[in-house]
């Protein structure tokens, strides 16, 4: 009975916003029921989303994981590998699919297998606001002038932030950040 309510204290303390979430839901509906259908739509919309993009994301992880080995990503991508480790981190983030939240997944992995951390921090920046459908949208909306200005300085900052942002952690400060990833994706 014991191991039943620690695990059941455990679990509630893991998904604490999801189910805090899901009463404020369910108080919603109870309250304001034509509010409440909204919200039910809406909250059933991006849950949908979300399964048509996470799944595709976390098998590529999944086979990035298995089929690069440690080494190799610490020779492209780690703390020595200069420029060819800051054109993958770009070319990675320029060529992704889909919202911000699936570039999570993939920089945890980058960090379990060591890749600088500044280069991470880029990447997400580059997936952000520089993804080639979203360079694409932009060049034909704006046009050619708005869209360099826009690249161009966006990655500048990214990557002055990110270079700037790893000098401020200490050498035991990225380990803790490397151990901690590793832990995740286990």
């Amino acid at each position: 009975m014991k191991n039943r309510t620690s695990n059941l204290i455990g679990f509630i303390k893991h998904y604490k916003w999801a189910i805090a979430l899901m009463i404020a839901l369910i108080v919603v509906n109870l309250l304001n029921p034509i509010l409440g259908k909204s919200a039910n739509r809406l909250t059933m919309s991006n849950f949908l989303t979300m399964l048509g993009v996470l799944p595709p994301i976390l098998v590529l992880i999944g086979l990035l994981d298995v089929w690069v080995p440690k080494e190799i990503m610490i020779r492209y991508m780690g703390e020595d590998s200069g420029l060819k480790g800051l054109g993958i981190a770009l070319l990675l983030g320029s060529f992704a699919a889909g919202p911000l939240y699936a570039a999570f997944p993939v920089a945890a992995i980058l960090l379990k297998k060591r890749a600088r951390l500044s280069y991470v921090m880029f990447f997400l920046g580059v997936w952000s606001t520089a993804k080639l459908p979203m360079v694409m949208f932009e060049y034909t909306s704006f046009g050619g002038t708005f869209t360099a200005i826009h690249i161009v300085s966006n990655l500048t900052v990214f990557l002055i932030g990110a270079l700037l942002i790893e000098k401020t952690f200490s050498k035991e400060s990225k380990e803790a950040v490397y151990k901690a990833a590793s832990e995740l994706s286990q």
